[in-house]
């Protein structure tokens, strides 16, 4: 570790405060530096709309010049730092990757899942490193022992992939799933739990919650569905692809068994990186998705078998970690639900304009979803981009139609004055 630290403080990738420490630094990173010095005693709530501030940060990303990005759901640019930084790996790592990859590239995996899980709220011995949300949560879902009529409760409105995998199991091992349809929006605790307390049997073993339905944005009460769970024995498997990094929670709050995300959607780090996470005393009851080793071994990393795997990818995740945190978890909600509410106010009394996410923080954040009347989601989708350049996606998933908007902390409300005009115009047809 000190050869590593030592070789890598060499090439610059090592300081978590590598923005104002080089002799070299850009003039963006100058400019943040000063921008969050000014920032210090300002409320996050009243920062949200500082535009200037916000500029600053949109500054430390390289985004596209000729379309406006709002489809930050599905995944998110990195940073610049970021990007340099795997880049700066890539071709460490190509020169000789049997010695750099293995003997002073990996050698950071530790320290890595150590500040995942202070991230987190968790021990770092609960914490797997993946590439994605499907592959953490799939780790689960063909890992838990079950048997024929045992029942697994989700929802039609769950992930593709993760249902996909609950249906594997059905047909092959004959377990039962057990199917909730959620009226959506919605603002009433009392009616998403219900949903799926009414669902619990005595058969019950695993109940699957999404915290935030990516269609629509709509977060979900899981702590207290996972209370109700709990009482009947029943494990909690999470679904926080879209949320870890996106807005405050710790995991272990949450009071789940097992959870996974996607750090490449809000935490911003390189695409095809991802967390999984499974309560400590539950690890040696899982089987690892790839057979390295023994079902009861207790060791986190029995998941991480997966081969050789690119490792400047995963290493330039402290550097999303450090932007991270640098811009502030608080803050960085605050925008998301601004940025989210200022185009939402501005469509929602626009004649056969619809909204379906709720503009309330209990209940949603950065992701929104917008319909017209006698339109369907891939006319307003291709006419904003075709006629104002702003790239969204049109969604048709179960009982869930509309054209879904997702900002970043890199956009601005001029972008979003775009997308209004865009919406309005096509409302008019």
């Amino acid at each position: 570790m000190a050869n590593r630290r030592s070789f890598l403080n060499k090439i610059g990738l090592l300081s978590a405060s590598a923005l104002s420490a080089n002799v070299f630094q850009p003039a963006w990173s100058r400019n943040l530096k000063a921008a969050l010095k000014d920032a210090e005693n300002i409320a996050p709530g009243d920062l949200a709309s500082d535009d200037e501030f916000w500029y600053y940060v949109q500054q430390s990303y390289t985004i596209a010049s000729n379309f406006i990005n709002l489809n930050n759901g599905g995944v998110s640019p990195a940073p610049k730092v970021v990007a340099d930084a795997m880049k700066r790996y890539y071709d460490i790592s190509n020169e000789a990757p049997s010695y750099f990859m293995w003997r002073v590239i990996d050698q950071g995996r530790e320290p890595l899942r150590k500040n995942l899980a202070q991230l987190a709220g968790c021990d770092k011995e609960e914490i797997a490193l993946l590439r994605n949300a499907s592959e953490a949560l799939e780790a689960v879902i063909f890992g838990i022992d079950l048997k024929a009529g045992d029942e697994v409760v989700l929802t039609k409105q769950d992930y593709p992939n993760m249902i996909g995998a609950w249906k594997q199991r059905e047909k092959r091992e004959g377990i039962k799933l057990v199917w909730i349809n959620l009226e959506l929006p919605s603002e009433d605790e009392t009616y998403l739990v219900k949903q799926y307390t009414d669902a619990f049997t005595t058969k019950t073993k695993v109940v699957q919650i999404t915290h935030m339905i990516n269609w629509i944005g709509q977060k979900m009460p899981v702590k207290k569905i996972a209370d109700a769970a709990k009482k009947k024995g029943i494990d909690v498997l999470v679904d926080g692809a879209h949320t870890f990094a996106q807005f405050e929670f710790l995991i272990p709050e949450l009071n789940c068994d097992y959870f996974g995300t996607s750090l490449h959607k809000w935490l911003g780090a390189p695409i095809g990186t991802g967390l999984l996470y499974i309560r400590k005393e539950k690890i040696k009851d899982v089987w690892p998705l790839f057979g390295g080793v023994e079902k009861e071994e207790d060791n986190i990393r029995k998941f991480e078998h997966t081969g050789t795997r690119p490792f400047y990818i995963e290493q330039a995740t402290d550097k999303a970690i450090d932007f991270f945190d640098m811009i502030g978890a608080k803050r960085k909600e605050e925008r998301l639900l601004y940025l989210k509410n200022y185009w939402m106010e501005r469509v929602q009394h626009i004649p056969k304009v619809k909204l379906h996410t709720s503009f309330k923080k209990e209940f949603g954040c950065a992701i929104g979803l917008v319909s017209v009347e006698g339109k369907t989601p891939q006319e307003l989708d291709r006419y904003l981009f075709e006629q104002y350049k702003v790239h969204v996606v049109g969604i048709n998933w179960e009982n869930i139609n509309g054209v879904r908007i997702t900002p970043n902390v890199y956009t601005t409300t001029k972008n979003l004055d775009r997308l209004v005009e865009g919406i309005s115009n096509f409302a008019k047809g």
